[in-house]
């Protein structure tokens, strides 16, 4: 989950071969798109995503009423994203442009606030909270929901993201999700999920059991080949990232098991900002309602992770 301890990028598997990236600029309405940490930013090559059209949800006038002034005057919602973070927000083969269903998702926002455009800036991820109201209107970058950050900042959820195994086509490795311990468990260095299997790990010890062998490397996408060459028995990592690396696996991995210690993840606005807060709960809650916000998930393989509830400072 993007807790922000130090992870490098995940990319997905297409044709497992990755192309590297330098900073992006920002997203247009005529361009088609972490919970973990930033580091190398890399993208698939050869991934082919269609995002959903977002020219055919319309302006909704009662919420583009409560658009801040400001924000109305300049016709663009600025969002600050840590463009490292497959499918959530990541970069075009192009090395440059800000893609993935975040970022498509601040756009579709704007066109219910009756904005030209949402424009996704890249931005290291301890940056973005502290830039909010001034350099950026809102965050959106795959922040899980957690009492710190609701201390400085208002959050909206919109999406519930866990962890979840993969497995080679078929589970040839007969992997049971239920039952790690003894097993080889690939994970990308650094995460949640890395920490994660360490501790079950040691409980494994602990019980009399095998330990589980922790194979930590540097990005998801060296992981999965190895767990489809039959190296690895699974892998392990957030629930949106094997969804969309499943889907971009041309049938060579599958999901395996339930989501596990799932949270909900949220937009960030500034914490006084009320007014903007409020437009920005009622267009998402808009596009939950008339089903949007799943059809902006699903070409990244994400539309199982969508709320129905556009909530305001949720418990995490």
């Amino acid at each position: 989950m993007r807790t922000r301890t130090g992870i490098a990028a995940i990319a997905a598997v297409a044709a497992l071969a990755l192309a590297g990236c330098s900073d992006p600029g920002t997203t247009t309405d005529t361009q088609s798109e972490p919970q973990s940490d930033s580091g190398q930013s890399q993208a698939a090559a050869g991934m082919e995503i269609t995002p959903f059209d977002i020219s055919t949800i319309s302006v909704q006038e009662d919420i583009a009423a409560l658009v801040p002034q400001a924000i109305k005057d300049r016709g663009i919602l600025r969002n600050g994203a840590s463009t490292d973070y497959a499918p959530g927000e990541y970069r075009a083969d192009d090395g440059q442009t800000p893609v993935g269903y975040d970022v498509d998702l601040v756009r579709a926002l704007a066109r219910v606030m009756g904005l030209e455009d949402g424009q996704t800036s890249h931005a290291e991820f301890p940056t973005i909270i502290p830039a909010l109201g001034s350099k950026f209107d809102v965050g959106v970058s795959s922040f899980s929901v957690s009492p710190e950050r609701i201390e400085q900042v208002n959050m909206i959820s919109y999406v519930e993201v866990g962890s979840a195994y993969a497995v080679a086509a078929g589970n040839p490795k007969d992997f049971d999700p239920n039952n790690i311990c003894g097993t080889t468990i690939g994970v990308q260095t650094g995460t949640y999920q890395h920490d994660y299997l360490l501790a079950q790990s040691d409980q494994c010890v602990a019980d009399g059991k095998k330990a589980i062998e922790v194979m930590p490397l540097t990005v998801q996408t060296d992981v999965s080949t190895k767990v489809i060459g039959g190296q690895y028995d699974a892998t392990l990592a957030d629930s949106t990232v094997i969804g969309y690396t499943v889907k971009k696996s041309d049938g060579k991995l599958e999901q395996i098991g339930d989501v596990i210690e799932s949270a909900p993840q949220g937009i960030t606005v500034k914490k006084d900002d009320e007014a903007l807060t409020e437009a920005i709960q009622k267009a998402l809650q808009y596009l939950m309602d008339n089903g949007y916000l799943t059809q902006i998930l699903a070409p990244y393989g994400a539309d199982g992770a969508a709320l129905t509830t556009a909530e305001l400072n949720p418990a995490s």
